[in-house]
């Protein structure tokens, strides 16, 4: 089984609006408020996985739990934020992880030990 990447544009906007059941109109809204970022070729506009995702969540602030369309700017924002962070605090806690082990290691070398 291959995988593809979630940001891979592959849909029209005529499938984006089956796949979301967002009218197009309300899809277009959206792209030039810069809540989803389609890519384009030539004229059209291509949505990836992702893209069709954020208009889900955004159809699920709006519609479900009453959020304005400023606060779903700010909800979207605050959740890349946080993902970002979540990201950078993995590869720290990584980077962490080797230097303890370099650590050991040198001092398993030297006859130390480690705390």
């Amino acid at each position: 089984m291959t995988s593809h990447d979630e940001s891979e544009p592959v849909y029209m906007i005529g499938v984006v609006v089956t796949l979301t059941q967002m009218h197009a109109q309300t899809i277009r809204l959206y792209e030039r408020l810069g809540l989803v970022n389609p890519q384009r070729k030539s004229k059209n506009r291509l949505y990836s996985n992702s893209d069709v995702e954020r208009l889900r969540q955004i159809r699920r602030f709006t519609q479900e739990m009453g959020v304005n369309l400023a606060g779903v700017e700010v909800i979207l924002d605050l959740l890349q934020k946080m993902e970002q962070l979540q990201t950078e605090r993995d590869l720290q806690a990584q980077r962490s992880e080797m230097l303890e082990s370099k650590f050991k290691e040198y001092l398993a070398q030297v006859g130390g030990k480690f705390p």
